[in-house]
């Protein structure tokens, strides 16, 4: 209870107290992408993995096999025959491999970003099931636009890993470009179309998974992707939409 002129009234009725307002400044400043309390293991994970392989990179050298690429690239990166000639793991280990500092570098520092701010949100379990699933889709478009080129890199799910915060920022009442990360994804989608060399396909399969796990999280759309109970048919339709992706991606390799 508060004193007021009328007398005693609770917090809701004078106007709120502390707690609410400082939960409000936390929910917007991850939602917003800055930095806030909480640890990120998982965006730690597949970042230390993502600097391993690419020690083994420059360890191996690029030209050694003869080529641009590195051994590993060509021995995990994604590649439609090989694919098709039954070596699935590439839908998901080409994710960890990046075409050169730069590509790495650019994707890292997105990945603690975005991946960083989702997870200390939602949780570790809910952001790898969005990355996992923009990975497999994002490998699933890469190969049915273009089956035999290689491609490397964890871009498709970092564009699901967006997808989804803007989904969390909408069911947060925020407009989707009400923040920076609308106008980000915007920008980097234009790159996308203009910078050759980029996968469109790995970038807009990626978003597709991301949206598809986000809905699924958040009990297809009846509730809060970051708070929506573990259903039966929740872990189903997450099931489902990496199967899905992953069934896709070896029927057109």
């Amino acid at each position: 209870m508060r004193t007021a002129a009328v007398g005693l009234r609770c917090l809701d009725c004078a106007g709120g107290g502390a707690a609410p307002r400082t939960q409000g400044r936390a929910r917007a400043r991850v939602l917003n992408l800055v930095p806030a309390a909480g640890g990120a293991p998982l965006s730690v994970v597949v970042i230390i993995i993502c600097v391993l392989v690419a020690v083994v990179e420059l360890a191996q050298g690029l030209g050694q096999n003869g080529g641009g690429n590195s051994q590993i690239a060509i021995d995990l990166g994604l590649f439609g025959p090989f694919v098709a000639d039954g070596q699935w793991y590439r839908i998901i280990t080409a994710a960890f491999v990046h075409a050169g500092m730069i590509h790495l570098v650019f994707n890292l520092i997105v990945l603690w970003w975005l991946g960083g701010a989702l997870e200390r949100f939602a949780g570790s379990t809910r952001t790898g099931l969005v990355f996992l699933a923009s990975v497999v889709w994002g490998s699933a478009g890469a190969l049915l636009m273009a089956p035999d080129a290689l491609t490397v890199g964890a871009s498709g799910g970092i564009y699901g890993l967006m997808v989804a915060l803007l989904v969390l920022e909408r069911q947060q009442g925020i407009a989707l470009l009400g923040s920076g990360l609308g106008i980000f994804l915007l920008l980097n989608l234009g790159l996308t179309f203009i910078i050759p060399g980029i996968s469109i396909g790995g970038h807009l399969g990626g978003m597709l998974g991301g949206f598809l796990a986000a809905i699924v999280l958040s009990g297809f759309g009846r509730g809060h992707m970051a708070y929506g109970r573990w259903a039966p048919v929740m872990v189903g339709g997450m099931a489902a939409v990496i199967a899905g992706g992953f069934a896709l991606a070896v029927i057109v390799a």
